[in-house]
């Protein structure tokens, strides 16, 4: 037995981290037991654990997810723990060490806020030099500057991350960092200097013109470096009027258009520093993650385009930006352009709005790596002006930066174009969590829109362990609305941004705290979350209140479903689905995580109000928008999926419903028509109540609208439009096109709910209890994902024989469990781990055409022959574009001779339009209209079902 994953407040080993109540984490492996009956936690002031300073003992009633430290912590200690589990079977681990280390708490800074006495448009680098006296034991820099900061002591780069202190509401709380510097400190003088930039702080950001000084009109900075001898008495090095200011070799920068970097600049004056007025009021040690490099790939191509351009191609379009090694002349200056398409084979960035997106480098003669300093960019093609010589891509490396965050699910399919997909989804994460959700990365925004972030918060806990992330994000999102009286603004940060109080974009004040208890199992993060929850619904039922609307929410301005195409205005970006009933069913849903909420953290008369609030608005939503016999009145796919995802149809009409939302996917092609507020929830709907094969359909489209029109075309992020590129490769005229807009991905997570059939449970959250319900497709062959969750690693695949047998792998972690509901099964003749149902001591029972079983932590391997006929056959009733798309059938030359007999004329001018036309009309459906001979089809119907099984399924044997 094993004990892995050792985390504090889902960290491994935090350093000066806000921890507030501190939160150990642990998964148990490598065991052929099933549940942990005990386990003991030691937390020690020393690695030999000779310093105890609690020891919970053996008890029964740890849990693995979240133990509370009950322990009062002190400034500036590092605190080692271990934890011993006892197994059901006798196993018995002790843990590896693992430790995190507080901040200063409440302990006072030593150092003053020193501005610099520069122009503040100068970016300065601010720095003394300091003696020591011994030698160092250990040494913390805790630092925060203002907008962003890199810390450099004694020429070295202190920490691995950029960015600090990040992107939060600075004008509710300052985040500081803490370094551990100890090893970059030597016995005599030494070097402290630390360069600022504009940031969203000061630099150009925002809507409205994109102003500049949103938060602060000057650079700032506080240190305390507090260095600790080995004879245990300790010196602070702070910022103080001592220190000094130069004029850096950042000429100027912004998040939006880049950076300009001067090498051959040598700042030969100094210039004295004053007291700024900041305050320490707002300091806070630190909940951002760092923002790190997370990969590095290298360039595939450089491309020379028809208009004369060098550009280089990442391949794939990232968030970050290019490193490179340059030998240049004396003066020479490189501009890079940073763009996600090209356009005529020509280098293009007019997607990017008012963004330049560009570095400049002027070199100063010497060899150099270079890179930005204070900014990024969103891209994948580079376009290089002013290099010297011959362009190689040995020269350039592409830095991927994101949060620190874990990368924890992956899925894999038959289908190439599927996976690619999956990838794009979990590139467009990548790309879009730094420090904040943003919604895209390229153009004049990079901001935190809620609504982006709340529609694929479910994913995104799938893809990477994203509790730290969204810790943060709440908790800025709490700060922006206590003085705007529980009203959520649209971005958080709010920025300039005045919109905000949308349904579905606001919601992410309940959503995205529910979804990650429902992933993590800790409910921390419900208790920080709690009042923000409350004070967004308690804003909505004041408004309804106020508005006399009996429980309907039709006031205030909302975003509808962002970006549906079924809207009656083609200038219109608000989707067809009537505004007020998304607001009131967003309404009922979020009023219901409250009272969810409220019930787990023990506020039962809060959990009673909210829940009879939430039914209350659900029986006034039927009143206004349901007919006496069950009909929806808004017929749209979006209006359909809420009305079941959000619990708002009666029972007795949930079957018309259903029913509804099919008959609309058939009216519409069987292709999407959701935006922001239908997609995220269309394809789990139709899983969920027994139309799987059309949420396949909607997988597996690769023309527009659909996930794969932008895989066939290249896509290698998600992007902001269905069509943000046309067909021809032109980019769509109507603007807004960012190609790394993630929102759409969040089919990834009916990916691992339904293909891979994973899906947490409320009632034993954290992935502790799940329901495995896998729906297998022939369309694809084979799938299979893996979750390494808060309890461990679970284990999901399903193949399709040639034969058309079905076969099941499943991998539950120790202390976990899963409700098993395999489809198109009967009990009796299932093998399981090579026995019998009834040899095998598995409780399982039949309910229809499903089998339920009860599996505990193992490796279960499944087998039988489906009860329906999972291999297709062909006859003269398969849609005719299905025939003509199978090589089986257009291999067969004396089948396609029988079938040019009775093929209409119309197919030999343009196959591929009437084809489209016909949709999935059949020979024999249109037998009639074109007039075909019956014996010919009838023996087509012979041909077609002689054909080999597995060759039409395309499955080998």
């Amino acid at each position: 037995m094993k004990i892995i994953r050792l985390k504090t407040n889902r960290m491994t080993n935090p350093l000066g981290f806000t921890l507030d109540k501190t939160r150990f984490s642990y998964v148990v492996t490598e065991t052929e037991a099933k549940n942990q009956t005990a386990a003991r936690y030691e937390v020690s002031l020393d690695e030999a654990f000779s310093n105890v300073i609690y020891d919970s003992g053996k008890r029964d009633d740890i849990d693995s997810l979240a133990f509370e430290l009950p322990t009062e912590l002190q400034p500036r200690t590092r605190y080692y723990w271990h934890v011993e589990v006892w197994a059901d079977n006798g196993d018995h681990a002790v843990s590896e060490t693992a430790w995190f280390e507080t901040a200063k708490l409440d302990e006072p800074w030593n150092g003053l806020w020193i501005v610099p006495d520069l122009d503040k448009d100068v970016h300065p680098v601010l720095g003394r030099t300091f003696e020591l006296t011994g030698e160092v034991a250990s040494a913390r820099a805790y630092v925060c500057g203002l907008g962003l900061y890199e810390m450099q002591v004694n020429g070295v780069k202190a920490g691995d991350e950029y960015f600090a202190p990040h992107f939060n509401a600075y004008q509710k709380w300052l985040q500081y960092q803490t370094y551990d510097v100890t090893e970059m400190l030597f016995n005599g003088e030494n070097q402290v200097s630390i360069s600022l930039g504009n940031g969203l702080y000061k630099g150009r950001f925002g809507f409205d013109g994109h102003a500049a000084e949103l938060y602060g009109s000057e650079f700032a900075l506080l240190c305390d470096i507090v260095v600790t001898y080995i004879d245990g008495s300790t010196v602070v090095i702070s910022s103080d009027r001592s220190w000094t200011a130069t004029k850096s070799k950042v000429m100027s920068g912004n998040l939006y258009d880049g950076e300009v970097y001067d090498a051959t600049f040598e700042s030969s004056e100094s210039f004295a520093v004053r007291e700024g007025n900041l305050g320490y009021e707002r300091l806070k040690a630190r909940l951002s993650l760092p923002v790190v490099v997370k990969q590095e790939i290298t360039p595939i191509e450089v491309i020379h385009t028809p208009a004369g351009e060098t550009v280089l191609d990442m391949g794939q379009n990232m968030v970050g930006w290019l490193r490179f090694r340059t030998y240049a002349p004396n003066g020479t200056v490189i501009r890079l352009q940073h763009g996600e398409v090209l356009q005529d084979g020509n280098f293009y960035r007019e997607n990017l709005r008012t963004a330049k997106a560009e570095y400049i480098y002027k070199a100063d003669g010497q060899e150099a790596v270079v890179r930005p300093y204070f900014t990024f960019y969103g891209f994948r093609y580079v376009k290089v002006e002013g290099w010297p010589g011959e362009l190689s891509i040995e020269d350039f490396t592409g830095c991927v930066i994101y949060s620190d965050l874990e990368e924890i699910g992956t899925i894999e399919t038959s289908d190439p174009n599927v996976n690619r997909l999956f990838q794009n989804a979990l590139w467009g994460q990548r790309g879009n969590f730094l420090d904040l959700p943003t919604d895209c990365n390229q153009r004049d925004e990079k901001m935190g829109w809620t609504g982006d972030a709340q529609v694929f918060s479910g994913t995104a806990c799938f893809n990477m362990d994203s509790y730290g992330f969204y810790r943060k994000y709440g908790y800025d999102m709490g700060k922006e609305q206590e003085d705007r009286g529980g009203w959520v603004p649209s971005v958080v940060p709010a920025v300039n941004v005045k919109t905000g109080g949308s349904s579905a974009w606001a919601d992410a004040a309940t959503i995205i705290p529910w979804n990650v208890y429902l992933h993590y199992g800790d409910k921390a993060i419900l208790e920080q979350q709690f009042d923000s929850m409350k004070g967004w619904v308690d804003y909505i039922i004041r408004s309804d209140e106020q508005a006399g609307s009996r429980r309907l929410w039709t006031t205030g301005f909302h975003f509808g479903d962002w970006l549906a195409l079924d809207g009656s205005d083609p200038g219109s970006s608000m989707g067809g689905t009537d505004i007020d009933f998304i607001a009131s069913a967003y309404y009922r849903h979020s009023s219901q995580l409250v009272a969810k909420a409220a019930r787990i953290l023990g506020k039962s008369e809060l959990a009673e109000y909210y829940g009879r609030i939430s039914d209350e608005v659900k029986a006034a939503i039927e009143d206004e928008f349901f007919s006496k016999n069950g009909r929806l009145t808004i017929n749209t796919q979006t209006a359909f999926t809420i009305a079941l995802h959000m619990d708002l149809v009666p029972d007795a009409f949930r079957a018309r419903i259903v029913e509804g939302l099919r008959n609309r996917l058939h009216l519409d092609r069987k292709h999407l028509k959701t935006g922001f507020v239908g997609t995220p929830y269309l394809s789990r709907v139709l899983s969920e109540n027994g139309f799987s094969d059309l949420a396949y359909t909607l997988l597996l489209n690769d023309d527009y609208p659909s996930w794969l029109y932008a895989v066939k075309l290249g896509a290698t992020t998600i992007w902001e439009r269905w069509n943000s590129i046309l067909p021809d490769g032109k980019i769509n005229p109507m603007g807004m096109n960012s190609l790394n807009h993630y929102a759409y991905g969040s089919i990834a997570e009916w990916m691992y709910r339904s293909i891979a059939g994973i899906n947490p449970t409320e009632d034993a959250p954290g992935f502790r209890r799940v329901l495995l319900s896998p729906q297998p497709d022939l369309r694809l062959k084979w799938a299979k994902a893996q979750i390494q969750s808060a309890v461990g690693l679970y284990e999901s695949e399903w193949s399709i024989s040639g034969e058309g047998h079905l076969s099941y792998r499943f991998v539950i972690p120790f202390g976990a469990t899963a409700s098993v509901k395999l489809p198109d099964s009967d009990i009796t003749t299932m093998i399981i781990n090579g026995q019998e149902i009834g040899e095998s001591g598995i409780e399982g029972m039949q309910e229809g055409d499903k089998s339920l079983l009860e599996l505990t932590s193992g490796v279960y391997e499944i087998k039988y022959v489906p009860t329906k006929e999972y291999m297709k056959r062909f006859s003269s009733k398969t849609p005719l574009a299905e025939l003509m798309r199978n090589e089986a059938v257009l291999r067969n030359e004396s089948l396609m001779d029988l079938m040019k007999k009775v093929l209409p004329r119309r197919m030999e001018h343009n196959p591929d339009e009437f084809l489209t036309a016909i949709g999935d009309a059949s020979l024999r459906s249109l037998s009639g209209h074109f007039q075909m001979d019956t014996g010919v089809l009838d023996q087509l119907d012979e041909r077609l079902n002689a054909l080999p099984l597995n060759e039409v399924n395309n499955i080998e044997k």
